[in-house]
């Protein structure tokens, strides 16, 4: 079984910054694909951004040029960087893993509530 925890949601003001981790633990020897998806109150939940173990990555427009997914996997942590934040950036952030241990499986965790106002 594999667990993921998620830190570093929070309150800030528009224009500015949060650092999102998520570690996952479990006996893993690889994962494939870690991500991070957001879903705010009335919409249905949406992909943010999403990387490789090779280190492709993929982001929704909205987030392009403000955001960036990096992770480290030694520590099979992911990370998202949030730069430039606006209102419309507020939901709740969970991470996603694909693919452990070369498997066909997904994992997510518990979420991480971001709020972007002034």
């Amino acid at each position: 079984q594999v667990q993921l925890v998620e830190s570093g949601g929070g309150l800030v003001q528009p224009g500015g910054s949060l650092r999102l981790s998520c570690a996952a633990s479990g006996s893993i020897v690889r994962i494939n694909s870690m991500g991070w998806y957001r879903q705010a109150p009335g919409n249905e939940r949406e992909m943010v951004a999403a990387m490789s173990f090779y280190s492709n990555t993929a982001y929704a427009d909205s987030v392009k040029g403000r955001f960036t997914i990096s992770r480290d996997n030694a520590k099979n942590t992911v990370y998202l960087e949030m730069n430039s934040l606006k209102p419309e950036d507020t939901a709740v952030y969970y991470c996603k893993v694909e693919g452990v241990n070369f498997g066909r499986n997904e994992y997510w965790g518990q979420g991480t509530q971001v709020t972007v106002s002034s």
